[in-house]
Parts: structure tokens; sequence; C-alpha cells
């Protein structure tokens, strides 16, 4: 009986303030499409660090035949197999913690493998590079990507060493422009969502004052104050939920039209966000718009319940 009552109570008060709890919808649903997409934008930065990071290295570039502006290399002769010998020594004794592989790369293979992929028939600003032209190379595979420093410190400057370039130094920059525009979406969330407390707030505050008489009189006849409140915060309840799940089922079509069927084949060579990722997020979505429209309406109900 009590929960019949309550649920016709909550459906009278939705059809007198359809037009509010339409605002709150709408609030709701961009709020937390704002908070979904930033969700989902920190969610393709971890993935992509993770996946990029597991597979750059350290490359330490040997010294070149000719000239070079590394004082390490002022000899203008690239190192022996002994003194890259040497060097390797050096990274196994000193990096053994920090260093997982060493995979030497040599001028030819150098040469063959990357450098005429890059510029087919060896053709550089005009030249025509050879084999000799190139340096050899020692390729680093770290045990954790962010120890660079550690490796620098050892070999930067050493004989027959001229530069030590940690690739993770190609992606930071594309990192931090994701992590800025995350930071933007998070602002713009976060405004919504106060717009969105207020605004509900506000409805439920009007729709309690609009039947006060009636809360009056139910207080008299002995009615608990929970179930006074109850068809208030339903009220809130449902406009966050109706919001919530129009925001994830938006979240969903934008990654499954944009994301999968579109970035993901003409971009291949990094994993994305898929649809898997909206289904992992949507009950927080949701359950946090419950959760924002509960405490907002307790709060806004307060000074009607007082005896």
């Amino acid at each position: 009986m009590r929960l019949r009552f309550v649920l016709s109570e909550t459906w009278t008060s939705l059809r007198r303030n359809l037009s509010m709890i339409l605002s709150v919808t709408l609030v709701t649903f961009i709020s937390f499409v704002f908070i979904g997409a930033s969700a989902l934008m920190q969610a393709q930065i971890q993935r992509a660090q993770t996946e990029w990071y597991d597979k750059v290295e350290v490359v330490v570039w040997l010294c070149p035949d000719g000239t070079s502006q590394a004082a390490s290399c002022a000899e203008g002769k690239s190192p022996t197999q002994s003194e890259i010998a040497s060097i390797e020594n050096t990274i196994h004794s000193q990096l053994s913690d920090s260093v997982s592989n060493i995979t030497y790369v040599s001028k030819a293979e150098f040469y063959k493998n990357t450098f005429l992929k890059q510029y087919p028939g060896g053709v550089y600003q005009g030249r025509t590079l050879t084999a000799d032209d190139m340096q050899d190379t020692l390729r680093l595979k770290l045990k954790n990507p962010t120890k660079y420093q550690a490796v620098a410190e050892v070999l930067s400057g050493r004989k027959g060493v001229e530069e030590v370039v940690d690739q993770r130094q190609i992606f930071e920059p594309v990192f931090t422009v994701l992590n800025r525009a995350t930071a933007v979406t998070v602002v713009l969330a976060a405004v919504m969502v106060l717009v969105a407390i207020l605004l509900t707030g506000t409805t439920i505050r009007m729709s309690a004052a609009s039947r006060k008489n009636e809360t009056e009189i139910m207080r008299l006849v002995g009615a608990s104050n929970w179930t006074i409140r109850l068809p208030f915060i339903l009220e809130g309840v449902i406009a966050a939920i109706i919001g919530s799940a129009l925001a994830v089922g938006t979240l969903f079509v934008v990654v499954n039209t944009f994301v999968t069927g579109w970035l993901a084949h003409s971009i291949t060579w990094i994993s994305f966000v898929d649809s898997g990722t909206v289904w992992l997020l949507s009950p927080l979505l949701v359950g946090g718009a419950v959760l924002l429209s509960v405490l907002a309406s307790v709060i806004s109900l307060r000074r009607y319940l007082k005896a």
C-alpha cells in the first residue's frame, strides 16, 4: 500500500513538473556526456602509453665517420668493434637493473632496413647516401621505460657515443596535448555537473513547495519523513537515470561510429577504445548521476522535513 502511494505521488509530481524534469534530464545528459568523454579520453591515453612505452627503446647513436658536433666524437671516426663491445660491457655492468636487452644495428643493417624504406634510392636532401654514411646504433630495451635518465647519465659523453635518444620523446607532446584536452573536458563536465545539481535541487524544491499543503497533511496523519521525501527523490532519480542513459547511448554511438568504425580502420598502428569500454563506464555514469540526484534532492528538502 505504501509503495503504491509513493509511486502514485511520484507520477503525479512528474506530470506537474514535466518541463522542469525535462530540463534536469537534458542537463544531466550533457554533463555526463562530458564526463564520459573525458573518461574515455583518459582510457585512450592510458592504453596508448601502455602499448607504446612497451615498444619504445633508448637508441644509442655511435659516432659517425667524419665530423660531428659531439665532443666524444672528436676523432672523426666511428668506434671499432672492440670499442662497441666495451660500451656494451659498460651497459651490462652499470645498467643491468635498467636495461633488459641490447641490440646492435650496424650501418649496413640500418641503411637497408630503415633508411631505404624512408628514403627510396637513398636520396636525402638532394644527396645520394650509402651505408658508409650511416651510423652504428645500440638499441636498448628498458625494464622500466621511465628510467631513461639513468641510461643517459652513464652513456652520454662517453667516447664513441654521439647521442642517447629516448624514443618516448616522440610521443610525449602527443600525450601532453591529449592530457590538456582531457583537463578541459573535465572542467566543462564539472561545471555542467554543478549546474545539474543546482537545477535538480531547484526542481525538487519547487515541486515540494507546490505541494506543501499535501505534505503537511501527510505529516499530520503520521507519515514518516521518508514517506514524504521519497516521491520527490524518485522524481530526481528518474530524470538522472534517463539523462545518464542517454549520455551512455550517445557515447556508444560516437565510439562505435567514429572510433571503431572509422579511426580504427584508418589508423591501424594504435589500439583504440571501443564500445566495450563504454559499457564498462556505463554503471559508473548512471550510478554517479543517481547519487548526485539523491544528494541534491535530500539537501533541498531539509527545510520541508522539520517537525
